[in-house]
């Protein structure tokens, strides 16, 4: 291509690298060989006289000019998108990978009821979810392994962008014979005599405890911990043995709740309420499958139900 053209070539090319961070992983979603990618990013690098991307150690990364031609990219490509649906009558399927990763809270009790409504959608989207603690899900985003990250806390991180979706809020949970069973709230100092059962360090219920006790004087300190264990579920079983008492989230007991199987206090003193997050790189950018699901989850009523 002459530069006399005046056209801006490849930008599906430059736009899968973009969203993959990577012009191997592009090629192979494009069944192109690496050096075709690279050429074709060189072709429109030379056209426009500017650099679109940053190489660092293995990853690629829009520059400023990339980020700006990846917006204007998008619109051309949808334009053309429906430009070809409009002439022979076919719908055109969004299709591609969504890569999630979400802490317990919203990838067990949120997510579901989104991504239900999602797939109907669009159900030649192939989506794969993967729940583990916040932290976690947070080093999964800034690695580039998922789209997309839900989480119940958020950090000071120059790379990541926190936006809130959905509220929580946490209560203390006793087994149904507990001597609590008839009460509705309790005062910190009773609250704190009872072996305590958390989460473990790293997942955004635990921060979300402790945050609500910083805000009141207290620390986790004050307690004697009887357990620390990675799920809900476990902590909803140890709790059921009398094993101790602990704060989960409502999403996380509610059906225990109303079964009469656990029984629900507040504590006077504590104010456990947290925003739930989505997270994404400022690096990186989404997908159409991964942007359609963002805009979903904006779109979420503050209780978290679902879109």
């Amino acid at each position: 291509m002459s530069e006399s053209d005046g056209q801006l070539p490849y930008l599906d090319t430059f736009s899968k690298a973009a969203e993959l961070s990577s012009f191997t992983a592009a090629g192979k979603a494009l069944d192109l060989t690496q050096a075709a990618v690279s050429q074709r990013i060189h072709a429109l690098e030379k056209e426009l006289g500017v650099a679109l991307f940053d190489r660092r150690g293995g990853r690629v990364f829009l520059t400023d000019a990339g980020q700006r031609l990846y917006a204007h990219a998008q619109r051309i490509l949808e334009l053309h998108r429906k430009a070809r649906q409009d002439v022979t009558g076919r719908q055109l399927p969004i299709t591609g990978n969504l890569l999630i990763a979400a802490s317990s809270i919203p990838g067990e009790h949120l997510l579901p009821a989104i991504l239900s409504i999602f797939r109907r959608q669009y159900p030649d989207v192939r989506v794969r979810v993967k729940v583990t603690d916040s932290m976690n899900v947070m080093g999964q985003v800034e690695q580039g392994k998922v789209h997309l990250g839900l989480v119940g806390k958020n950090t000071d991180n120059a790379h990541l962008e926190f936006k809130p979706f959905a509220t929580d809020e946490m209560i203390v949970i006793v087994p149904p014979n507990h001597s609590w069973r008839r009460l509705k709230n309790i005062s910190f100092r009773r609250f704190k005599k009872e072996p305590l059962i958390l989460r473990e360090t790293g997942s955004g219920s635990r921060w979300c405890f402790e945050q609500a006790l910083s805000r009141s004087g207290h620390s986790i300190d004050d307690f004697q911990i009887a357990l620390e264990l990675g799920s809900n579920e476990a902590i909803k079983e140890a709790v059921l043995q009398g094993m101790g008492v602990s704060a989960l989230s409502t999403h996380a007991v509610q059906k225990e709740i109303k079964a009469k199987q656990l029984h629900a206090v507040k504590v006077t003193e504590l104010t456990p309420e947290r925003k739930l997050f989505i997270v994404t790189d400022r690096r990186r950018v989404l997908p159409t499958p991964a942007r359609i699901l963002l805009r979903f989850l904006e779109g979420c009523p503050s209780s978290g139900e679902g879109p």
